[in-house]
Parts: structure tokens; C-alpha cells; sequence
């Protein structure tokens, strides 16, 4: 074992530029990278420059001839560009049948019909909307009412939205179990069910930090089984432990934020002595700015993490490894609200790495899986090959 502690964090989104496939999701040309560093005169993220975010890009002004770290990007094997499909093959899984999404044309009549009849209680919304809006829009109807707010985005996802006063939390959770049974059906199979209670007034609405999902499980076991059954430690910040159903998961962190995450992984690394791996998700980048097409917030959100990056790099011990990945693209500037299909960057560090330099491309996401279970020399998963780190 090379790595005592490895620390995995995901830029939730932070692609770096089409896919040779990207045509086939009508994403040619989409690149959120390039958008966020074009969004104003100049963004200042020092930290990821110095480790060589930079030089996945074309801007001059960004890129580092002596970069801290190992750096590349990565080309997803699986079919889709959701969140699931990427932290899965993180993890050593192929995805070959894209989840089922309902962005277009919102759910069936017959499922609207079926989570009526079961939870007793009206269904309003059925489209693909921006959470917050939809809340605006519908919270005070279903305030009213007691009616459920069902949407869905360009995941594959169902979610309730909910006031808390209005409707409890145990009974927004039980009414999406409810919706997680009917949507196993094979036809309706979207990867996760969302809770995402809210409080407040009308124009005045705020979500709470109650959301719970309701994953489907991987379909077979992944580097996180792997290492758990070798008794290292496989802990959870943000919304891992959800995305995969908290299998192969020690331990689950909740976050409210990007800020809170990081917060929390520091708080990790500076104090907590494990053996194993710590999978952390900043989802804000994606769902605060590339669902919403918010370039120069997507870049502010980027250097505030660069900030805290100061204090993570500082704490590392010398048998840490850290290493930075994104799970799809999400470019601020292109059409409609959807991810977008890119390659994403692979960042890897540790403090006594002797040279920095740029890695030959990976071929899939499952190379980080592969890599990290072969530091702590358990099952190497069946995809992804392992990436020689010294």
C-alpha cells in the first residue's frame, strides 16, 4: 500500500471538452471548462493552475509549464452522461442502457395515476423544471392543496417537492418510497427518487437540507465492496452514499453545499486517522449553475473551492493521495439545460511527487477505481486499468 488515505473528490459537471461521441447527444462543441474560464476577464483559481486544471484547456493565460500534479482527462466507456452512470464507472462499472429520463414529455399518465392512488394525494407539475423555480411556481397551490409537486430535470430522476409544514418529512419520504416501488417497472426505471423538502412563504421559498434519495443499488459489486470487504474504511461526503444506495459505504456525511462539503473533507483530512478511501461530491457546480446556465456563477463557485483547496493541500499527509475528477459535463453556455457529453479531467497529487506532468488520456473513468483498488491491493474491478502513480 503506496496510500494510507486516498481522498477522491468530484467537480460535479467540470467537463473538459466534447467527446468524439458527443455528436450522438448533440453536444458537439460543448466544453464547460472553456465557458467558465471565458466568463469573465480573468477567473483566479491559482491552486487548480498550479496542479494543471489549466492545461486541459486552450487558454494561454490559464495553463503551467511546471504543474504540481499528474494531470489528464478521461473518456467515459458507458452509455449516458448522468451522474449515476459516471460515479458508477468511477467505481469499475460499465453502464450499457442509458436510465431511463422524462425531460421532454414528464412522466406517463398511468404513473401520475398509480402515485395518486397509493399516496391519496394530488400530483401537480409533471414536467422538467429547475427546483427552486417550480417551487415558486407550484408552492403555494400545493400549500393550498397538499398536493404533490412531481418534476423531473435531465437526469433520470422523479422528485417530490414538498413544504415540511404542509406535509411531514416521514410522510414525503413514505410517499417516495412509494414512487421508487412504482418506478422499478422497467419502462419507468429512472435512476433515483428525490425528497426535496422545502419551508417558507411564497416568494419566499427556501429548500431544506432534508432532501433524501432513493438510488437503485450498482447491479454488482464495485471497488467500494471490494475495499470494505478487505476492512478499509469507505467513507461518504455530499450525496455518494446516495447515489449508490450507501452500498459498499462505511460511512455518509450529508452537505448543504459546496462550502459545507469541503468544510467537511478538510475537517477529515486534518483529523481523522483512517485507512482507506474518503468519495466526496461538490454537486453545486451542476446544480446551482450548469443546470441553470450560470456561467459567471459556476465561476465563482470554481474559486471559492480553489480557496479552500489552499487549506486541504496544506493538511495532506505525506501517505494521502489526492486526486480531482468531474462525471460529466454540464457546459453553462450551451442549448437547453441538460449535461452535457465530455471528457472529464483526472488531478491527481501527493506531497512528495517529484514531477508533475500530463498523463496519456484514459480510455475510461473506471481507471480511478482500478487505480485506487490497486493501492490497497484488493479485487481489481473488471474495467479500468491502473494508472502508475510513482
Amino acid at each position: 500500500m503506496d496510500f494510507k488515505r486516498v481522498f477522491l473528490i468530484v467537480l460535479d459537471s467540470l467537463g473538459v471538452g466534447a467527446m468524439e461521441d458527443a455528436k450522438e447527444y448533440n453536444d458537439e462543441n460543448a466544453n464547460t471548462l472553456h465557458s467558465i474560464l471565458t466568463s469573465k476577464d480573468k477567473v483566479n483559481i491559482p491552486n487548480l493552475v498550479e496542479l494543471g486544471l489549466g492545461n486541459l484547456s486552450v487558454l494561454k493565460q490559464y495553463q503551467n509549464d511546471k504543474p504540481k500534479a499528474l494531470y489528464t482527462k478521461m473518456a467515459e466507456k458507458s452509455v449516458g452522461k448522468d451522474t449515476m452512470t459516471g460515479h458508477w464507472e468511477f467505481m469499475g462499472l460499465k453502464t450499457t442502457n442509458p436510465f431511463v429520463t422524462f425531460t421532454d414529455t414528464g412522466f406517463p399518465a398511468e404513473l401520475i395515476s398509480e402515485l395518486e392512488t397509493k399516496t391519496g394525494r394530488k400530483v401537480i407539475g409533471n414536467k422538467a423544471a429547475s427546483g427552486t423555480e417550480i417551487i415558486e411556481e407550484l408552492g403555494p397551490e400545493q400549500m393550498k392543496t397538499g398536493a404533490l409537486i412531481v418534476y423531473t430535470s435531465a437526469d433520470s430522476v422523479l422528485q417530490i417537492a414538498a413544504h415540511e409544514e404542509i406535509i411531514p418529512l416521514e410522510d414525503l419520504y413514505r410517499y417516495c418510497e412509494i414512487a421508487r416501488e412504482i418506478t422499478m417497472k422497467k419502462e419507468w426505471l429512472v435512476g433515483r427518487v428525490i425528497a426535496r423538502p422545502y419551508l417558507g412563504k411564497p416568494n419566499q421559498f427556501k429548500r431544506t437540507s432534508n432532501r433524501h434519495d432513493y438510488a437503485l443499488q450498482p447491479p454488482q459489486d464495485t471497488v467500494l465492496d471490494y475495499l470494505q470487504a478487505a476492512n478499509y474504511q469507505t467513507i461518504s461526503v455530499g450525496k455518494i452514499y446516495d447515489i449508490f444506495d450507501g452500498k459498499g459505504l462505511s460511512e455518509a456525511n450529508k452537505t448543504i453545499s459546496n462550502e459545507d462539503g469541503m468544510n467537511k473533507t478538510i475537517e477529515l483530512v486534518k483529523n481523522r486517522d483512517f485507512s482507506g478511501l474518503c468519495f466526496v461530491n461538490l454537486v453545486d457546480f451542476d446544480a446551482n449553475y450548469g443546470h441553470r446556465r450560470d456561467a459567471l456563477g459556476y465561476a465563482q463557485a470554481l474559486e471559492e473551492f480553489d480557496s479552500q483547496l489552499v487549506t486541504l493541500l496544506a493538511n495532506l499527509k505525506d501517505d494521502d493521495l489526492l486526486m480531482l475528477v468531474a462525471d460529466h459535463g454540464n457546459d453553462p453556455n450551451f442549448k437547453g439545460s441538460d449535461h452535457t457529453r465530455e471528457y472529464v479531467p483526472l488531478i491527481i497529487y501527493y506531497n512528495n511527487l517529484k514531477e508533475g506532468k500530463k498523463l496519456a488520456d484514459t480510455t475510461s473513468f473506471a481507471d480511478v477505481g482500478a487505480t485506487i483498488a490497486a493501492n490497497f491491493k484488493v479485487e481489481l474491478p473488471p474495467l479500468g486499468n491502473v494508472i502508475k502513480l510513482k
